[in-house]
């Protein structure tokens, strides 16, 4: 759905219906994710679950786009550089009708085109081939400074984990896009605080992260990443700084929305096995 469709969807409900319509794609998306790495017996769910309330809102209300239209002009783009965590993205695509919901069942079996990280020669919507740390970031940068030639409406909004910025090429592209004044851009940092091997603070610290990027150059506004209203006012074209791009540093729970996997570094690469997917899909399937 576009932008605008989803904006008139939302006019059906009160002033303050936003809110529970985007925490309801979110929750739909959070069962997706459940569903499709229960039938892989593979992949990531910590990561994806965590990102869930931000994608509902870039994709349900934030983001110029088209479903219909997945390589049209004028749209926003969205890059997971985090690519790991690509059931989230696929299972927001799917929920948007960028291809069948039953796709879905097919995730990283042979032949598919929703393999263990996303594929921009196969998946509509997905705009960039990612999984190597750091290097959708890269590409998020030379996408805001094409925009600034030829569109500049256009917003590029990017993803990176927080164990993502142990990586240097992080800061090299961080260095650039504040050199280039690319308030176009907008990076959404998933602030779980794990990663495969640990905490963060165990593994490489990544603190003080958010005064790392006001010193990098960046307009840096700090969130609850599962907050729906934060998120929002985050995104908003008025929270931005013009002549700078914008981190959001999303704190977030790693597993969100599964009991058993709050907060649990095992569950980074591990899928559910069908009890725990039937437990998860349970718990997932109620108002949070």
């Amino acid at each position: 759905m576009s932008k605008q469709l989803i904006e008139k969807d939302a006019n059906e409900y009160d002033k303050d219906g936003l809110t529970p319509l985007l925490k309801e794609k979110a929750r739909q998306i959070r069962r997706n994710i459940i569903t499709m790495l229960a039938e892989a017996g593979s992949g990531h769910p910590g990561g994806s679950l965590s990102a869930a309330d931000m994608l509902a809102c870039l994709y349900f209300h934030v983001m110029r786009h088209d479903p219909k239209q997945p390589e049209w002009a004028g749209r926003d783009r969205f890059i997971l550089s985090k690519g790991h965590a690509c059931p989230v993205l696929y299972a927001t695509l799917a929920e948007a009708g960028y291809f069948p919901k039953e796709t879905i069942l097919s995730l990283r079996k042979l032949g598919s085109p929703l393999q263990g990280h996303p594929d921009m020669r196969k998946v509509p919507g997905v705009e960039m081939t990612t999984g190597s740390l750091g290097q959708g970031f890269s590409t998020a940068i030379g996408m805001a400074l094409a925009g600034k030639l030829d569109d500049p409406g256009r917003r590029i909004f990017v993803m990176l984990g927080d164990g993502e910025c142990q990586e240097g090429q992080v800061w090299e592209a961080g260095m650039a896009a504040a050199h280039y004044k690319l308030d176009n851009l907008t990076g959404l940092l998933d602030f779980n605080g794990l990663q495969i091997d640990g905490p963060n603070e165990k593994v490489m610290t990544v603190e003080p992260l958010a005064d790392k990027w006001r010193a990098f150059g960046w307009h840096v506004i700090e969130i609850d990443g599962h907050d729906i209203e934060q998120i929002l006012q985050a995104l908003a074209p008025e929270s931005k700084v013009a002549g700078k791009p914008t981190m959001i540093v999303a704190r977030t729970i790693k597993g969100k929305g599964v009991s058993f996997m709050e907060g649990m570094v095992d569950y980074h690469g591990k899928a559910p096995n069908k009890e725990q997917a039937e437990q998860a899909l349970l718990e997932l399937s109620s108002e949070s």
